[in-house]
């Protein structure tokens, strides 16, 4: 199993080092095609492919391709000179979904040190819950309630403050309906690159966040940051 995974991870790394090369000579198309094999073989890239892959999106005229990248790239290491970028696109091209405001900033920042967060609540929770069950004989229900008022703050941390699952619009003139179905109300038509923030999915659609309102769109119209 090792030795098939190394022999797999050999031609990734050949193809990486080539787009490396192609892009630092300045022959972005070649090097974009590399990148999008390597993407193909490996489940995840580094912040740097996916930036260079935006770049090269971007110098071609394809923005909505462009936006995907840096939203993938902001989705895995969210920072703040990213999402200007995504904004300035979308300022652009006159699509939605960017907002520039001081919370989305803050947002940002949360979402840096959200997972180093949820560890250290979570380490805290299993030693605190490892001490309590030690001294179960000794400890009183105030350490006991303490501690379940902990989790549940763990909890809300946990389904509240995660971040969003965002997806962006894969075609242009994409419907977004009223309700999961072809034969609801029309509300507006979507370009390509505007951003959703997805609440779930029914069927064939997704349901959306559309000016605080739920929205929906077909499937195959909406690509999913992930």
């Amino acid at each position: 199993m090792i030795c098939s995974q190394y022999i797999q991870a050999q031609p990734v790394n050949h193809a990486l080092k080539k787009a490396d090369s192609l892009f630092e000579a300045g022959q972005v198309t070649p090097a974009y095609k590399q990148y999008r094999l390597v993407r193909e073989q490996q489940e995840q890239q580094s912040t740097r492919q996916l930036l260079r892959m935006a770049y090269v999106q971007e110098s071609l005229g394809h923005y909505p391709a462009a936006l995907y990248y840096l939203s993938v790239a902001h989705a895995g290491y969210p920072r703040h000179d990213t999402w200007r970028k995504m904004v300035a696109l979308a300022q652009a091209n006159r699509l939605t979904g960017y907002p520039d405001t001081w919370r989305q900033s803050l947002a940002i920042t949360f979402q840096r040190y959200y997972n180093r967060l949820l560890q250290v609540l979570l380490v805290v929770a299993v030693v605190a819950g490892t001490l309590l069950l030690v001294r179960r004989k000794t400890a009183n229900r105030v350490w006991w309630s303490m501690y379940g008022v902990y989790l549940l703050g763990v909890t809300v941390f946990l389904n509240l403050l995660a971040p969003a699952r965002v997806g962006l619009v894969a075609r242009t003139h994409a419907a977004l309906m009223a309700g999961p179905s072809a034969g609801a109300a029309w509300l507006t038509t979507a370009a390509a690159g505007d951003r959703f923030e997805v609440q779930g999915q029914q069927d064939i659609w997704y349901r959306v966040k559309w000016q605080g309102q739920d929205a929906y769109i077909r499937r195959p119209d909406l690509l999913l940051v992930q």
